[in-house]
Formats: structure tokens, sequence, C-alpha cells
């Protein structure tokens, strides 16, 4: 018998961004708060993917796209062990993991039903506080603490 192989590939990009080790419950998260469903590159997704660290990841590939920090430390609300590998010619030139910003505006929603940014068209403010791998956002107008990142819809 012969031996297949069973390993699945995916295509790599000459120049772009990856964003790797994204929890796998995360994924569309991330692609909301980069806004990526409207993205004109071509946007590669895996979702499920084996990791010994997080047992199901996954990973973005983002071609001839290349994002300001700001951007990508928006994302570390959803996914705050993200890697962020940048890629020039098939070669991975950088790779790095995402920074929290002390500071998020405009992309969560406040757990407090009472809070003004859910009962006004005020717009979210929150300070990030990290606590071992949990991130939890402290409302800027109301002072609750929201436990878990909960995206704004647009």
């Amino acid at each position: 018998m012969s031996e297949k192989n069973t390993q699945l590939k995916v295509s790599a990009i000459k120049d772009g961004t990856v964003l790797d080790h994204i929890p796998a419950q995360n994924i569309f998260q991330v692609i909301d708060i980069l806004d990526l469903s409207h993205a004109k590159n071509p946007v590669t997704i895996g979702v499920n993917l084996e990791s010994k660290s997080l047992g199901r990841k996954g990973i973005i590939k983002i071609a001839d796209r290349f994002f300001a920090d700001e951007e990508l430390s928006r994302i570390a609300l959803a996914a705050p062990e993200a890697t962020v590998n940048i890629i020039r010619n098939y070669e991975v030139v950088s790779k790095k993991r995402i920074d929290l910003p002390a500071e998020v505006v405009g992309i969560a929603k406040c757990s407090n039903p009472m809070c003004v940014t859910n009962r006004q068209a005020v717009t979210t403010r929150f300070k990030t506080i990290k606590e071992g791998k949990k991130v939890k956002l402290l409302c800027h107008y109301c002072e609750k603490t929201t436990e878990e990142f909960i995206p704004l819809r647009h």
C-alpha cells in the first residue's frame, strides 16, 4: 500500500499579512473588527485548525495588505495571543505578537443595558484591563467592567 499525503495545503501569499493563533471561536469577530468582509484583496480564512496551544485556532491571510499597529491592536480584544506575520516575496520578514491597546473606542459594546452608550448615539470608550490571558473592558461612562468582548454591530 502506498502512503497518501493527507496534509491540507493552503496557498502561500506573495506579499501581505498573516494573522495566526486566533481562537477558533473568535475568528469572525476578528474579521468584523478589521472589516475584512468588504476587502478587495484576496483573503484566506482557516477555522478550527489544530493548535498545540489553543486546541483549535483560526488563521487569516490577507494578500497585498498591511495594517497599522493601531488597527491590529484592536483585534487583541478577540485574540490576545494572536501573532502577525508580514510576508514579502513569500518570506516571513517580520513576526510579532499583537499589543493590547490601553483604550478602545467605538468597536465594543458595553454589557450594562443602562449605559448611555446603549441608550443614545454615544461612541463607546473603554479602558482595557488584562488579567492573565483574560481581557476585561472598563466603560468610560458607566464604569461597569465588561468581562467578554461584545463587538458593536454597525
